[in-house]
């Protein structure tokens, strides 16, 4: 329980940085960010598995059509429908809906388990005042921010609600998926399991970065066009594209496929939660300012309901082990 914890917490404070990344950048398309975190990511990726060739030698065809499915599904796809969901409905809201993930995931991947065997699942009424703290965090940190201003209630908005919808359906099935793969398979898969995704993600992120020169190319006339291939800051850009590609997406995947193998998929998708919590200590380290008081109030109750699905997923974990 302690090492599956202690790795979901690593992976929550790497993925925080992608958060803090477009603040840092912010006059790159959220597109091109993308873009070059998942090449970086693929570029590492092969290098890496020098580290772990034998173990990639034992992946079979079905394990690299997986290892591909997680990386089109849970990285390009959700950045491609949430990037589109900001750019159609604004952040507040997509940014909401995306941080419900922890009791979505929760909800999800405990109905599955009791539709199966049942080992790693836990009666609802004990998981309900976790999943309440937590959603009720989540809104008292979001919800000042989310009503729609003005025009953002018109079509674009309601485009953007379907994307941010999307978006949490592919984090949805990610980790549920991913967990599922690493406990039919046994320790000591965490480190290439991560590798092959970032393989897996290459030239997924090649062909992506392809069509958006192509497409960047008709911008030229309208004078929009970006400073390809690297914009107006490159030596910033390229060095947050490796920090990224490394930390958030190669051993932030690690950390958390460690995660995966140690604890059922309905505490690890609570655990998620601590990227929204790092997300806002870098936000509020990068503004210089301390939480409002609903902000504070949010962060305590997202706290007091991890703790409360640790306990209440703890005898399974004693089980488990003994």
């Amino acid at each position: 329980m302690l090492a599956g914890l202690s790795a979901a917490l690593g992976a929550g404070l790497l993925w925080g940085l992608v958060f803090l990344t477009p603040l840092v950048l912010h006059d790159y398309p959220g597109f091109m960010l993308a873009v070059g975190r998942y090449l970086a990511f693929g570029v590492l990726a092969l290098g890496l598995a020098w580290l772990d060739r034998r173990a990639l030698a034992r992946l079979d065809r079905a394990d690299w059509i997986e290892a591909a499915k997680l990386a089109l599904i849970g990285n390009l796809l959700y950045y491609a429908t949430l990037a589109s969901a900001i750019q159609f409905a604004g952040a507040p809201v997509p940014t909401l809906i995306i941080g419900t993930l922890p009791v979505v995931i929760a909800v999800s991947a405990n109905l599955l388990d009791r539709r199966r065997s049942g080992e790693d699942s836990v009666p609802w009424v004990k998981l309900a005042l976790p999943l309440a703290l937590i959603l009720g965090g989540l809104l008292a940190v979001h919800a000042d921010n989310a009503a729609p201003q003005g025009d953002e209630a018109g079509t674009d908005y309601l485009v953007g609600l379907g994307f941010a919808l999307c978006a949490l359906a592919c984090w949805t099935w990610y980790p549920i998926r991913n967990s599922r793969w690493l406990r039919a398979r046994g320790p000591g898969l965490a480190r290439a399991w991560a590798t092959a995704q970032g393989l897996a993600t290459l030239p997924v992120a090649v062909i992506a970065g392809l069509a958006y020169w192509a497409w960047d190319g008709q911008l030229a006339s309208a004078g929009l066009r970006f400073a390809w291939p690297l914009g107006p800051r490159p030596m910033l850009f390229v060095a947050m594209c490796l920090l990224l590609g490394l930390a958030a997406s190669w051993l932030g995947t690690m950390l958390w496929n460690k995660a995966s193998q140690l604890l059922p998929a309905a505490l690890v998708g609570q655990l998620i939660v601590f990227e929204t919590l790092a997300a806002l200590l870098y936000a509020f380290i990068w503004y210089g300012r301390w939480p409002t008081l609903a902000e504070g109030g949010g962060i305590a109750l997202l706290i007091l309901g991890v703790i409360g699905g640790v306990r209440v997923f703890r005898p399974q974990a004693a089980r488990s082990t003994g």
